[in-house]
């Protein structure tokens, strides 16, 4: 089911709002040398949003939580002198007053945030009135639910310039990255909410600069709008993330080496070629619990197809489409609701699996 929101056009005057939309800058703003330095270089490599946290919610006490609003001017000095514009966290309303008072350009609220729906109302009550982008990232916890609600709190006070941020999600336990990107919760974010723009958050999902790049070209494969990484001028010396920063001419080097991907197609020769492809799949579809090798198979043709024909992986709207008929038929064939959906978002995220490892053979 769809969700309605009152959204305007996310689009930035004197930046570059061609796809990937990319904003960086260090996770914490730790010295007014080190946020100019940053924000020079970043400038130089093309990079016209900086962003920098004030504030830094931690798990534990007495470690280092932000300079706070003594690092506002900071950001006041990167517009003013470079004529960038700026980004940063806000947890509550005092820091909304704040960011304000210091004309911030754009606000994000973060995943612990999220997850908490009375901190996201106080933010709410306190940019009632107030014309000024917001980003949400995720919820620590996977519940798309929660994430929509966000964006319906923040909508429902008057903001209109809205963009999700995906920044992957906690796990018990040991895993490969620090947070798992789980794709397929983004992807039904995005199929709920077709026109709100998706940024992808490589450095809070990797925890570590050297997968960086695989994350964000996938996140281009799946057709996302734009990436929010970590940078600072000595990553190694940063008092908070040191290992998932990197260098803005790093950065210039990762954002250079990306593939950027088709998102429509436009030759008619192609469109009948896949849509064939996607027909074949249709009929597998129809004996599931049969023939799921065969079906992987065909995904792994059109991941071949696209690959050749440069692609992007995902197109919403046949997901969509999909969903909705293979539930109805589900249901038909005696099937809960419930159950037909897990087992078709399943599928889905098995065939973008294959899809994404033909990409990068």
């Amino acid at each position: 089911m769809g969700v309605k929101l009152d959204l305007e056009k996310f689009e930035f005057s004197g930046v570059d709002n061609k796809r990937p939309l990319v904003m960086a800058g260090p996770c914490s703003a730790e010295t007014e040398e080190q946020v100019m330095e940053t924000a020079r270089q970043l400038k130089e490599i093309g990079i016209h949003i900086f962003r920098a946290g004030i504030w830094k919610p931690r798990t534990r006490p007495n470690t280092f939580e932000g300079v706070g609003k003594e690092g506002l001017p900071w950001l006041k000095r990167v517009q003013s002198e470079l004529g960038m514009l700026t980004a940063t966290e806000v947890a509550n309303a005092s820091h909304v007053f704040e960011a304000l008072k210091y004309h911030v350009d754009i606000l994000w609220i973060g995943a612990r945030t999220t997850a908490n729906p009375f901190a996201v109302q106080e933010i709410a009550d306190a940019l009632e009135g107030v014309d000024i982008p917001v980003l949400i990232k995720n919820p620590v916890n996977p519940d798309v639910e929660l994430w929509i609600g966000a964006f319906e709190r923040l909508n429902q006070a008057g903001i209109k310039k809205m963009a999700a941020i995906h920044r992957g999600f906690s796990t018990y336990g040991k895993s490969f990255y620090r947070n798992d990107p789980q794709w397929q919760i983004p992807i039904e974010l995005k199929r709920r909410i077709p026109n709100l723009p998706m940024i992808t958050d490589p450095s809070h999902i990797c925890g570590n600069r050297e997968l960086l790049f695989e994350i964000s070209q996938e996140a281009m494969d799946l057709n996302f709008d734009g990436l929010i990484i970590e940078s600072h001028i000595c990553p190694d010396k940063a008092i908070s993330d040191a290992s998932q920063q990197l260098t803005p001419y790093a950065l210039k080097e990762l954002l250079d080496k990306l593939v950027l991907r088709k998102p429509n197609i436009e030759n008619s020769i192609m469109m009948h070629t896949l849509e064939d492809l996607r027909q074949e799949i249709d009929k597998y579809d129809d004996k599931l619990l049969d023939i799921l090798a065969a079906r992987m198979n065909v995904a792994e043709k059109i991941g071949r197809y696209k690959k050749e024909n440069n692609l992007t992986i995902l197109q919403s709207g046949r997901w969509d489409e999909l969903l909705r008929e293979r539930s109805e038929k589900g249901v038909k064939k005696g099937l809960s609701e419930d159950f037909i959906l897990k087992v078709l978002r399943a599928i889905h995220q098995e065939s973008i699996n294959r899809q994404t490892k033909v990409m990068n053979e």
